[in-house]
């Protein structure tokens, strides 16, 4: 019973990410969660991000959210100004834009695993960008 009640709380997850995805201005929390992740994730090709996180600057991050206390608030803001311009990139499960986004991030910030993810929660449909340019 309990493997089929994981079955189906997987099936609802997906559902409920690819409804979420296309709801609007949020970044979703499976993006937050597969941004902490180090786990097994299931076998499948994603397509390369079209966004070039590589270069992005990260100064906007990387100078508000610092150790060793990491504070929700700063460090929740500094993460939505720096990723909600690319809330259809990252959130599109297709592409392997928020692992890239991520490895940048902790690349740059030297972040502990699941910072984002941990601390920056804010309705069911992820962090809300609609007032964020």
């Amino acid at each position: 019973m309990g493997t089929s009640n994981a079955i189906f709380s997987s099936i609802l997850y997906c559902f409920l990410l690819a409804t979420f995805s296309s709801a609007g201005p949020f970044i979703s929390d499976a993006v937050l969660d597969s941004g902490a992740s180090t786990g097994r994730a299931l076998l499948q090709v994603k397509k390369a991000c079209k966004v070039d996180f590589e270069n992005k600057n990260y100064t906007i991050l990387t100078s508000q959210c610092k150790g060793p206390a990491y504070p929700p608030d700063v460090c929740c803001n500094a993460f939505k100004q720096f990723a909600c311009p690319f809330t259809d990139e990252i959130n599109d499960v297709t592409t392997d834009c928020s692992y890239v986004m991520f490895s940048y991030i902790n690349v740059y910030g030297k972040y502990p695993p699941g910072l984002f993810s941990n601390e920056c929660k804010e309705g069911v449909q992820g962090l809300d960008c609609t007032h964020i340019k």
